[in-house]
């Protein structure tokens, strides 16, 4: 998810510190999640915060977490009380700092020793690691540190030319995000994007011998060339994609909206299929898709529709030999095939099914290729290949190792490559590089690795029944030398909506944990994606319930195997991720010891009710309208973090927010922290707890920053300037 660095660095010893006796969970006070470095392109997580879509991906990727926007101004009449309350939520502003700075000076020591300690693990796993390259004929794009490089891919003097600098034009705070070649490669566009703002900025850059600025476009999301001098791109404001626009690099510049989505519940983005025939302007809300095409070879022409939206099937597009290859999930089962149809004849009756997914198997991406296409697959836990050869109408299926969590893919591989390059990994795992080969039909490992391989790390794949019967599955990482795990502090991971998987690529301070003797577990609970379509429809909305009841029992039957104890036992989780690890904490407190929130989404029925939230209708298909649903209302009151907080005893709470964040506004999680402060210390004073018994509940807001990922540079500078 998205984490800063000191979020969970700091998170775990906060939460716990009343409990001198139990020195494991102190012991981690000072561990994090880490940042990708700023400059890989392919860095991708789909994750609610990170909207940039991965090379090669036709499937739904933008799934946010609930949240409010951005600020609507009040009428007139109530300037009065919105000063009042302004100055109440400035008080209360200066207070929480206050209290986090007197609390933060206590850890300095430990956050030098944890720092170093990251920087040795990232500088001998990760630093190393190559920036992504997109090569386009004999020439190499990529970009490091802000700047965008080009090489020759049979240089082997390691010559490269600067293209582009973002400092230069007065960007010294954006990190590049997307990178776009024209076909004949006079032309570049790259988006910008700062780590405070969600919005990312697109810069056109005329290639040549000097490489000059052609064009800034503010405020775009994606952007794809349909020619050498023709752009489309999307228009984001709010948090929200709705228009698509057109404009030309030729000697009489023009720019014209091209599409406009009318829906709010759906959102916009641009993609080019791999052989560069059409561009589809994608239309998606959480359950349903539309597809127009624009034909790169008339960029003029207006798109054409493939099929009207239907409400439930979800659609993207790719192109081969004049027919589309559709991933959809119409027809039973409602998970994901691959079907064609005609260009010419494009309506879901001409629809034929290429292949069918396995019960339970989640797509994670699919790769076109000339002749074949390659399917990212993933099932009980474990990773796999289906290479579907269109030449010999067969399909490969390729074990990958059991280690394996996550796929990293390879930007933009040629359309025509004879091999598919993919990076498999995990918490633990850094990238390792592999290869399948078309014509030998086999699986090499590169030779070149840059890292060693993890070895004292065993992986478990559990599974915990819930409460209705259905298995659960659980990740569990621990030190193949671990003696007595019972006595071992456990981190338990969960998510749980939008169709997201976990989190499970590399990350430093995970491994810092195993070396410090920590279970790491992930709970893959309904509501995400890791069994497919299925399991997220199985815990949304009116399901949201079974999300948590499988949490539950992943968290007991943890327990019940001797991994850790309840007082050894932390609870994390990010944005959306919150509405459970919340709920959890009023439900069931006595499972765990400590709760580590990262931009906690914990006020579920006020933000769904408030219609001038830009994303307020869009997410009804995930939690329901409880405005129109009296039903709906009171279903969303049972299980909201917010309200259902009562006076017991709580775990310590460690709770990272930001000010400027669009997507959970520090107003909703400065409410909830007041409530929650208030139950535990009115439990307190009526049972006449006091001291070990009285939880901390600590909030970290960070003036900077937003919802979305920051860079590693800056996770560690801001544990430096907190803990120095």
């Amino acid at each position: 998810m998205c984490w800063t660095a000191k979020s969970f660095i700091r998170g775990l010893s906060c939460s716990v510190k009343y409990y001198s006796k139990d020195n494991h969970l102190q012991a981690v006070c000072l561990y994090s999640k880490i940042k990708p470095e700023k400059g890989h392109i392919l860095a991708w997580s789909r994750s609610p915060c990170d909207s940039t879509v991965p090379p090669g991906s036709i499937l739904p990727w933008r799934f946010f977490s609930c949240k409010e926007g951005t600020k609507v101004h009040c009428k007139r009449e109530k300037i009065t009380s919105r000063t009042t309350s302004e100055l109440l939520y400035n008080d209360l502003l200066k207070s929480e700092r206050e209290n986090w700075n007197a609390i933060s000076r206590r850890y300095k020591a430990m956050a030098r020793r944890i720092k170093g300690k990251l920087e040795e693990l990232h500088n001998k796993y990760t630093l190393s690691l190559e920036s992504p390259r997109i090569s386009v004929g004999e020439n190499v794009y990529f970009e490091e540190n802000g700047c965008i490089f080009l090489s020759k891919a049979d240089d082997d003097k390691g010559n490269v030319h600067i293209l582009f600098t973002a400092e230069d034009i007065g960007f010294s705070d954006a990190f590049i995000q997307r990178i776009r070649i024209s076909p004949d490669q006079r032309y570049l566009a790259t988006s910008l994007k700062s780590e405070h703002s969600e919005e990312a900025t697109c810069v056109i850059i005329k290639l040549g011998g000097f490489p000059t600025v052609e064009e800034v476009i503010p405020n775009v999301f994606s952007f794809e060339w349909a020619t050498n001098d023709v752009l489309y791109y999307t228009s984001q404001k709010n948090l929200k994609c709705q228009n698509v626009f057109m404009t030309t690099f030729t000697n009489q510049k023009h720019t014209k909206l091209v599409y406009t989505e009318q829906d709010a519940r759906f959102f916009v983005d641009i993609y080019c299929t791999k052989d560069r025939r059409f561009l589809t302007i994608n239309s998606n809300s959480k359950t349903t898709s539309e597809v127009w095409l624009v034909d790169c070879k008339h960029p003029f022409k207006l798109p054409v529709l493939v099929q009207a939206r239907t409400k439930g099937v979800i659609y993207h597009v790719e192109h081969r030999s004049n027919e589309l290859y559709i991933l959809t999930s119409y027809g039973e089962p409602a998970e994901y095939k691959l079907m064609k149809a005609p260009v010419a004849s494009t309506g879901m009756e001409n629809w034929q099914l290429v292949y069918a997914l396995e019960e339970k198997t989640k797509l994670v991406d699919l790769e076109m290729f000339s002749d074949h296409c390659v399917m990212f697959l993933q099932n009980a836990g474990h990773l796999h290949l289906n290479v579907v050869s269109f030449v010999s109408h067969s399909v490969q299926s390729i074990k990958l190792p059991t280690w394996a969590c996550a796929f990293a893919l390879e930007s933009h591989p040629e359309h025509t490559a004879s091999t598919c390059y993919f990076g498999l990994t995990s918490p633990i795992h850094p990238p390792r590089h592999f290869a399948y080969s078309f014509k030998e039909n086999n699986l090499i490992e590169r030779a070149a690795q840059e890292v060693p391989i993890i070895t004292s790390c065993h992986t478990a794949r559990l599974l915990a029944k819930s409460e209705d019967g259905t298995l659960v599955p659980i990740t569990v990482f621990h030190d193949t030398n671990s003696k007595e795990l019972h006595r071992k502090p456990l981190l338990v991971h969960v998510y749980g909506a939008y169709g997201m998987d976990l989190n499970m690529s590399f990350k430093e301070e995970k491994l810092m944990l195993i070396e410090e003797g920590w279970i790491l577990a992930y709970c893959h609970v309904r509501g995400g994606g890791e069994l497919g379509l299925r399991w997220h429809k199985d815990g949304c909305q009116h399901n949201k319930l079974k999300g948590l009841h499988d949490l539950k029992a992943c968290v007991m039957l943890l327990h019940e195997l001797g991994f850790s104890q309840p007082k050894y036992t932390a609870l994390t989780a990010a944005s959306a991720g919150g509405v459970l690890a919340g709920a959890m904490c009023n439900s069931d407190p006595e499972l765990i010891r400590a709760v580590v929130l990262q931009a906690p989404f914990v006020d579920v029925l006020n933000t769904m009710m408030k219609t001038h939230l830009p994303l307020t209708t869009e997410e009804q298909e995930e939690w329901g309208d409880p405005l129109a649903d009296e039903k709906c209302m009171k279903y969303i009151k049972s299980y909201c973090p917010y309200h259902n907080i009562k006076p017991q005893r709580y775990p310590s709470v460690f709770i990272t927010a930001y000010e400027n964040d669009q997507r959970v506004p520090l107003t909703g999680v400065l409410r909830y922290v007041q409530k929650l402060r208030k139950a535990a210390l009115d439990h307190a004073s009526r049972t006449g707890e006091k001291g070990n018994w009285i939880p901390n509940i600590i909030l970290d807001i960070q003036a900077n920053g937003s919802h979305c990922a920051s860079s590693w540079e800056d996770s560690l500078n801001e544990v430096c300037s907190s803990h120095g």
